[in-house]
């Protein structure tokens, strides 16, 4: 897949494009189908499928107080999106300038850039461009005169009930990963760059890699027996999301740190990819580092045995 940042860097020579728009948080199972479906055109037609999303949410920029936490950051959602098999993706950065063009300009511009569009497949509900004044009649529109079809698809459902990004993240907020993992079509996971921590694990016997995942989804706090993926190999590990009550900590922050059981080295700045296995417990301050060391061993023991 070849990642393009300004429609004019993509070379489809005298090929239409067909075009799959979204955020695509998650890339679920409804996200999945709107690719497909460009996919599925662009071999019909003989056309270049691509996919156009965006470096960050519109929200940072146009409601900052309503920037929901994302379920996968930007390196996994490529990533998710590159193993459907489109030929190319246009990543936009969403500043406050493209926040102010009309969704219409935004259409014209990417036909005027190419050959022409030979479809775009978007969600039914699918708003764009300035205060939210571009939606699917919109495209249609636009379709009937630049010649390109238009597809809004309806959502997938699950259990009677519309998938979508929003209903990912309650299931992960809730501790329901299977539901999440149902939701997405893949293995609910984590996927964030590894920071340095204040090395505390160490000093107790259980060095920790320390995840920055601020800005994402995560699940309620506690101990979990997950798989750690990190330069292409799979750790067995033992994962704590809490705020280290016992610690004392008077300006406690949340934090989320991966013990590797069978790993011993540095990982600074690798991206560290978490699928989860099992919750072993609730997070709960101890009477003293003592216990909290001897619970952290007995966790590792059960991770073991669930492994």
């Amino acid at each position: 897949m070849k990642l393009i940042r300004t429609a004019n860097e993509l070379n489809a020579g005298n090929r239409k494009v067909c075009l799959a728009i979204g955020f695509f948080d998650g890339v679920h199972l409804g996200h999945q189908q709107i690719i497909r479906q460009t996919i599925t055109d662009a071999r019909q037609h003989g056309a270049l499928a691509l996919v156009i999303t965006f470096d960050n949410h519109p929200n940072t920029v146009v409601a900052p107080a309503r920037v929901p936490p994302l379920i996968y950051s930007l390196s996994q959602k490529l990533r998710t999106i590159e193993s459907l098999g489109p030929e190319a993706l246009l990543l936009i950065h969403f500043d406050k300038a493209f926040s102010q063009k009309t969704g219409e300009a935004f259409i014209r511009e990417l036909a005027a850039a190419w050959t022409g569009i030979q479809s775009v497949c978007v969600g039914s509900n699918f708003v764009f461009g300035y205060k939210r004044g571009g939606n699917v009649e919109l495209l249609k529109h636009l379709g009937g005169e630049l010649k390109f079809s238009v597809h809004g698809m309806a959502a997938v459902s699950l259990d009677g009930k519309a998938v979508s990004s929003t209903r990912i993240r309650d299931a992960i907020r809730a501790g329901e990963l299977d539901l999440a993992s149902q939701m997405l079509g893949r293995a609910y996971s984590i996927s964030a760059p590894i920071m340095k921590g204040d090395q505390l694990g160490r000093q107790f016997g259980f060095p920790t890699a320390n995840l920055d995942a601020a800005g994402l989804a995560l699940p309620p706090n506690g101990v979990y027996a997950i798989h750690a993926i990190v330069r292409g190999k799979t750790h067995r590990a033992v994962l704590n999301i809490g705020t280290r009550p016992t610690l004392g900590d008077p300006n406690p922050s949340l934090r989320v740190e991966a013990h590797l059981l069978d790993f011993n080295g540095e990982l600074y700045g690798e991206e560290l990819e978490i699928v989860f296995a099992e919750k072993l417990r609730d997070e709960k301050k101890f009477p003293s580092v003592d216990e909290l060391k001897a619970q952290i061993a007995r966790d590792i023991e059960r991770a073991k045995e669930i492994f």
